[in-house]
């Protein structure tokens, strides 16, 4: 019989949470390195290699791979022989754990999460509480898995109840190409089959916590339906040509996996969740001998990566820009930006258009006039740094306030991740403005361009306060020109032709 101690079962999970902002799973690495290897859209192949060097840049400075550090999730497998000495109930201790590693100020972790998301959606301040899930299981021993889930793959899960004789291959592909590029590919792909449609989320979620082995199944034949499905459903959404970053290329999913449960004979509930390129969890076990030792992973399972800036790459200064240097600018080029910009997400997208509403002039400067505002929620800096990791969050979540923005204050550019809807690319080509894109899940590497960062409005906003940043050769890329040309489209049509015909699957 083992008893699992308050202080050992909190010191565990907050150091889990630690763990795995700064190392990605091994697996993972080694996955994305071989598709970078074999990637042959230059897009593609740079946004990878920019996510392979940002995260051997945290791996070796113990900072957050990515800016959203997010939503954390504990899976506890509760040994039924197990004894707790403890005063608390076990949410109460993970909830302990998360405020200390979030609040940790040695590595500050940012805190996404708010309250009240009916109503206010006030911050909580220390990313609590966390989304847990228990199961009492024969043994003496605690299993725990420890997630943290960003809001960008997140958000772009997938739910039906399919109709017993409904296709779940076919539904996947029809889901895919609708998720855009906010999930940052390359990722995984976890799909739930079966039961009710709670547990066809949880298993999807349980899915994507698995080791990356493809590639294993893929040198053997598969050995069941699910096994097929697999790798049938991977070779499909890799023909898709989406790539990278929606940038079009060969690889869109570094691995498919698929869990099933028993379900009523009258329905088919079928989830979807992918997990992005900044994939973080960690496995371990407590037996009641203390907490738990988490082993760095050896450098050596991160590559040499060097970037090498392309043909196209031109350096743009920000500060004497003017609408006629945009002009020229085509989906796909590469920029190295300096100078003053503004950064803004939903909070402060919604108190500016708030005031033009009410006929008031933003805060003191504030001043959107020929300015790019970027699309971020950076973590707080520590020691030397301006800013914390500050990579881009999802565009799409701002295009409801594009228009007025273009209309009423002059914005010139806007920087972010993944597509723009159709509404916000009519508005970019009217009014001769242009869509930048940052790499998502290379949030440390862009704050290193980072010189300064001050807040300028909204402060009560903690991390969707709006900033200045005076940037240095921050890389971005064209998506959207002034004519309304999206990258996001040109792409994956170009990689989904170059790919040619979705291989059959023997099965």
């Amino acid at each position: 019989m083992s008893t699992i101690h308050k202080d050992d079962f909190i010191r565990s999970i907050c150091d889990a949470l630690q763990y795995i902002s700064y190392y990605h799973p091994p697996d993972f690495i080694r996955a994305l390195h071989e598709a970078w290897q074999r990637e042959q859209s230059p897009a593609a192949r740079d946004a990878m290699a920019q996510i392979l060097i940002n995260s051997r840049m945290c791996a070796e400075g113990h900072r957050p791979i990515c800016q959203d550090t997010g939503i954390v999730n504990v899976f506890l497998k509760v040994g039924m022989e197990v004894r707790w000495e403890t005063d608390s109930s076990i949410d109460d201790m993970v909830n302990e754990a998360v405020r200390r590693a979030y609040l940790d100020t040695v590595n500050p972790l940012r805190g996404s999460i708010v309250s009240d998301p009916a109503g206010k959606r006030s911050n909580t301040g220390d990313n609590t509480p966390a989304v847990i899930h228990k199961d009492i299981i024969p043994g003496d021993q605690l299993e725990i898995i420890v997630a943290a889930k960003g809001g960008g793959s997140e958000n772009k899960s997938r739910f039906a109840i399919l109709n017993p004789s409904d296709d779940i291959v076919e539904w996947v592909l029809q889901q895919v190409p609708t998720m855009g590029a906010g999930w940052c590919p390359p990722g995984i792909l976890g799909i739930g089959v079966g039961g009710t449609a709670e547990k066809a989320m949880l298993l999807a979620k349980e899915a994507i916590l698995e080791p990356v082995n493809i590639h294993e199944l893929q040198a053997r034949a598969p050995h069941n339906r699910l096994e097929e499905l697999r790798l049938e459903i991977f070779e499909k959404v890799n023909a898709l040509g989406i790539g990278a970053q929606g940038l079009g290329g060969l690889t869109t999913v570094l691995d498919v996996k698929l869990r099933d449960y028993p379900t009523h004979a009258a329905s088919k509930p079928a989830a979807l969740i992918p997990n992005c390129a900044a994939t973080r969890h960690v496995h371990f076990t407590l037996d009641g001998s203390g907490p738990v030792d988490l082993l760095p992973p050896r450098l050596d399972d991160w590559p040499q990566i060097t970037r090498k800036a392309s043909t196209n790459t031109r350096r743009i200064q920000l500060d004497d820009i003017d609408p006629a240097t945009t002009r020229d600018w085509q989906p796909g080029d590469t920029l190295l930006i300096s100078g003053k910009l503004l950064t803004g997400r939903d909070a402060a997208h919604k108190r500016m258009i708030e005031s033009l509403h009410r006929g008031e002039p933003l805060p003191n400067g504030l001043d959107l006039k020929g300015r790019f505002l970027y699309y971020v929620g950076p973590v707080d800096p520590v020691g030397n740094e301006a800013v914390g990791p500050a990579g881009p969050t999802t565009a799409t979540r701002m295009d409801k306030f594009t228009d007025e923005l273009l209309e009423k204050t002059g914005l010139l550019g806007m920087i972010g991740k993944a597509e723009r809807g159709p509404a916000a690319i009519e508005s970019i080509a009217r009014h001769k403005a242009v869509y930048l894109i940052a790499t998502g899940g290379a949030a440390y590497l862009i704050s290193r361009a980072i010189r300064a960062a001050r807040v300028i409005a909204f402060p009560e906003l903690g991390m969707e306060a709006v900033y200045e940043f005076e940037v240095e050769d921050m890389p971005v890329t064209v998506a959207v020109d002034t004519r309304g040309q999206s990258i996001h489209e040109i792409g994956p049509r170009e990689w989904k032709m170059r790919i040619g015909n979705i291989p059959v699957v023997t099965k």
